[in-house]
C-alpha cells in the first residue's frame, strides 16, 4: 500500500478485516463477508466488553445508532441514503460499510450535472463493437451493474447533483433489481438482462445544502432509507476525529511533529465560535461561505502542519494555525475577510487579554494573514 496515494478502506484495514472474518461466527446476510455485529465493530472499534484478543480501531466517530440503522438498511432490499452537511463523514461511512460488507468500496458513481444513464447502467467498447458487434464481451458495465452481478454494494456520491433522468434510471434498478440491455435482442436466451444477485444494494450520499439543485422525486425517496448525519458539535467527539485524521496525516507524510493539545483546543474553540456567529447571522452576507465542518477543520490543521514542517521550524505554532484558518476560510473577498476580521477583534482579542496562552500569537497570526490577503 505504500505506493498508493490513498488506499481504499478494504486495503488500508485488510489485516483487521481478515482477522475479523476468522473470528466471526455470527449470521451473515446474503453474500456479506462479515456479520452485522462485526461490521459495526469494524467501524466503531472494539471495547473491552467485546472480549476480543486484539483491539479494533475506531474509524468513524458519531452516534452508533446511525451506523446500526445503516447496516440494518443494507441487510434489507432498500437503498441507503446518507444525507447531511458537507464534511460530516458521509462518504467515509459509505466506504467503511462497503469495505466491511463486500471487501470492495471502489464501485462508485460520482453524481454531477454531466452524469448520464451510461454511468449507472452500461456503455460500449466502440472498437470491439465495430469488430465483433454488440455482445456482453463488448459491453462496459457501470460500477452499479458490476455490484449487481457480484451481489455487493454500489455507491452513488452526490445523488442530488445528478439530473432527473439519471435519478429515474436508478429508480428502476432499485425497484426491479435488474438492468435490461435491449441492444442484445429480446430473446430470453440472448443474455439481454443483468439480474442483481442477493447482497446487492446501493449507498447514496447527498448534501443537505444541495437541496433544490435536483430534488429527489417521491418515487426515488421511497426506495431509500434516510440516515441524516448531523454536524459534530460535541467537543470530545470532534477532538477524537481531528486527532485520528491528524495522526493518519503524520504517518502518511512520515512527519515527526507534535500537535500540542492547547493548539488543538484553540482550533476547536475557533470553529465553535465561528459556527455560533454564523447561526446568529441575519443574512448570508454575514455568514462565512464555508460550512465550518469537521472536515474543513481537519483541512485547516493539515495545512498548518505541512506549512510548519516544510517552511517553519518543524513545530506547529499558533501563528501558523491562524494563518491557515484565514487562508482556508476566506473564500469570498471582501465578505469573508470582513467576517474573520470581526471575529478576531470581537472575540479573539478579548480572549487573548483574559486567558493569554496561545491566543495572543493566534490573534497576531490571523491579523497578519488578513493583511496579506486584503
Amino acid at each position: 500500500m505504500s505506493d498508493l496515494l490513498r488506499a481504499p478502506a478494504e486495503l488500508k484495514y485488510a489485516e483487521e478485516l481478515d482477522w475479523l472474518e476468522t473470528v466471526d461466527d455470527g449470521p451473515k446476510p446474503f453474500s456479506w463477508r462479515l456479520s452485522p455485529k462485526m461490521v459495526r465493530l469494524f467501524i466503531l472499534g472494539s471495547e473491552r466488553a467485546d472480549g476480543l484478543d486484539r483491539e479494533i480501531s475506531q474509524k468513524w466517530f458519531g452516534d452508533r445508532s446511525f451506523v446500526e440503522r445503516s447496516i440494518v438498511t443494507l441487510a434489507s432490499d432498500r437503498g441507503l441514503l446518507l444525507i447531511g452537511d458537507p464534511g460530516t463523514g458521509k462518504s467515509w461511512l459509505a466506504e467503511l460499510l462497503s469495505a466491511a460488507i463486500s471487501r470492495n468500496s471502489t464501485l462508485v458513481v460520482q453524481g454531477t450535472a454531466g452524469t448520464t444513464e451510461d454511468h449507472i447502467k452500461y456503455s460500449w467498447n466502440v472498437s470491439m463493437v465495430i469488430a465483433k458487434g454488440q455482445s456482453r464481451e463488448s459491453m462496459i458495465p457501470s460500477p452499479i451493474m458490476t455490484a449487481m452481478e457480484a451481489g455487493s454494494i454500489g455507491r452513488f456520491e452526490e445523488l442530488t447533483r445528478s439530473t432527473s433522468d439519471v435519478q429515474d434510471a436508478l429508480i428502476s434498478i432499485l425497484s426491479e433489481k435488474y438492468i435490461s440491455v435491449p441492444e442484445l435482442g429480446s430473446d430470453q436466451d440472448s443474455d439481454n438482462i443483468v439480474f442483481a444477485k442477493p447482497g446487492f444494494s446501493v449507498i447514496a450520499t447527498a448534501n443537505s445544502r444541495d437541496r433544490g439543485v435536483n430534488d429527489l422525486s417521491s418515487a426515488l425517496k421511497r426506495r431509500f432509507n434516510f440516515v441524516r448525519i448531523p454536524v459534530v458539535t460535541n467537543k470530545k467527539s470532534e477532538t477524537e476525529i481531528v486527532r485520528f485524521r491528524t495522526e493518519e496525516l503524520l504517518r502518511r507524510h512520515q512527519i515527526e511533529l507534535d500537535v500540542p493539545p492547547t493548539l488543538l483546543d484553540v482550533l476547536l474553540q475557533s470553529f465553535a465560535d465561528l459556527r455560533a456567529s454564523s447561526a446568529a447571522a441575519g443574512s448570508d452576507d454575514e455568514k462565512l461561505e464555508s460550512a465550518l465542518s469537521t472536515a474543513e477543520q481537519i483541512g485547516v490543521l493539515e495545512d498548518a502542519i505541512l506549512h510548519s514542517n516544510f517552511f517553519g521550524e518543524r513545530a506547529l505554532t499558533a501563528h501558523a494555525l491562524a494563518a491557515s484558518l484565514v487562508g482556508s476560510l476566506a473564500r469570498r473577498e471582501p465578505e469573508d475577510l470582513a467576517i474573520l476580521n470581526k471575529y478576531l477583534h470581537g472575540v479573539v482579542e478579548p480572549r487573548s487579554k483574559e486567558e493569554g496562552g496561545c491566543w495572543p500569537e493566534f490573534l497576531q497570526g490571523g491579523r497578519d494573514a488578513i493583511a496579506t490577503l486584503s
